[in-house]
């Protein structure tokens, strides 16, 4: 397997305020080129795209090329499980969602504490232990968003699981939250090989400042941030392949062209990503990747990651003009959507952020920023 798949969290949209809207002929394009590259990793889950992403993977992969040109994963969404009636339910609805009779993949979906509990409750590694049997699925695992520790305890206590999806980057790769270093480690001293999310961050290391892309253009000219942090993810050693969440024919071809013939980081590579992670590092305030998991169910409707992203990028480039400007896309933001400052502190945002964001109080300082 190439050590590129295609995230389908972050598809081309009609409407960008409407994450359903999917574009299903800009995706079809897409699609075809990463199969035309020699790419054939799908990764889809019940909730992206406000549902639609498993649709979408039907329409474009699955209605469009033999079962034998791609394989996919998708995943148990924990969350919404009481009974092993809800996985049975919810698992034959994502194959026919899908389109197929079987996945190659198929995770527990973001576990921490709080749905590791409720999966041991169910039993639902033993759910997926039985679809596999069936032949319903090739090979299980779990994505996982928690503590080192956490980690852990499931893999002593679950080594049937034969995959981990972790969330990986230059810049989580020593963060105390995230502990990418270490669960990376845990899983290689397990055997277990990785998948990796988030390798962009979201899209944010797609776009860095001007003093780490003066680093990265003196050593490759013709590099994208992205191609750097991509191929920082897959140089590790037990990484199976690396998800970009890819969003148009753009990304698409610069991913697939630098992935095409993959190559490893050599030691000067890893110093400049390294003095690059630091500048990030002092310019990032709110450290979201826009998942989106935190606005299903916001009674308010905030759109937060993309309130989120407009405060980032007023600071990362440390100017008045910058400033302006995100305060003029913050004002056309609240038009459709209620503002930052109309947050009720019901917290059921925070509970579902797999970054650990203080959004309550995130939201007080883009409303004290751009409210007043």
């Amino acid at each position: 397997m190439k050590k590129l798949g295609f995230g389908l969290m972050r598809l081309p949209l009609h409407d960008a305020s409407d994450l359903a809207s999917i574009d299903i002929e800009a995706t079809k394009r897409m699609v075809d080129r990463f199969m035309e590259r020699g790419f054939t990793y799908f990764d889809t889950a019940y909730p992206y795209h406000n549902g639609r992403s498993e649709e979408a993977f039907r329409l474009t992969v699955a209605e469009r090329y033999p079962r034998d040109r791609y394989t996919v994963t998708d995943k148990m969404p924990c969350w919404l499980i009481d009974s092993e009636h809800d996985m049975e339910r919810i698992f034959n609805e994502q194959l026919q969602r899908c389109g197929v009779d079987y996945f190659d993949y198929y995770w527990l979906h973001a576990l921490n504490h709080d749905y590791y509990a409720r999966m041991e409750r169910v039993d639902g590694f033993g759910f997926l232990a039985r679809k596999k049997a069936e032949g319903r699925i090739r090979h299980i695992g779990f994505s996982f968003h928690s503590d080192s520790q956490l980690l852990q305890r499931i893999l002593d206590a679950h080594p049937e699981a034969e995959f981990v999806q972790l969330q990986i980057n230059y810049i989580d790769w020593d963060s105390p939250s995230i502990e990418a270093h270490t669960c990376y480690d845990i899983c290689t001293k397990a055997g277990k090989p990785v998948i990796v999310m988030e390798p962009v961050k979201g899209g944010s290391l797609a776009h860095v400042p001007p003093a780490a892309q003066r680093l990265f253009q003196a050593h490759d000219p013709q590099a994208s941030p992205a191609a750097w942090a991509i191929r920082y993810a897959a140089s590790l050693p037990n990484v199976l392949t690396v998800l970009s969440g890819m969003s148009n024919l753009e990304q698409m071809d610069d991913n697939t062209g630098f992935m095409s013939d993959f190559k490893p980081l050599d030691h000067q590579e890893r110093a400049i990503v390294h003095q690059v992670a630091s500048i990030i590092n002092d310019s990032i305030a709110i450290p979201c990747t826009s998942c989106h998991y935190c606005t299903e169910g916001c009674p308010q409707g905030i759109c937060i990651p993309e309130y989120f992203e407009v405060y980032n990028k007023a600071f990362q480039f440390g100017d008045d003009k910058q400033l302006g400007n995100a305060r003029m896309y913050y004002n056309v933001l609240a038009k459709s959507h209620s503002r930052a400052s109309e947050c009720i502190e019901c917290g059921q945002c925070q509970e579902h952020c797999p970054q650990g964001i203080d959004i309550i109080d995130s939201l007080k300082l883009v409303a004290k920023t751009f409210e007043t």
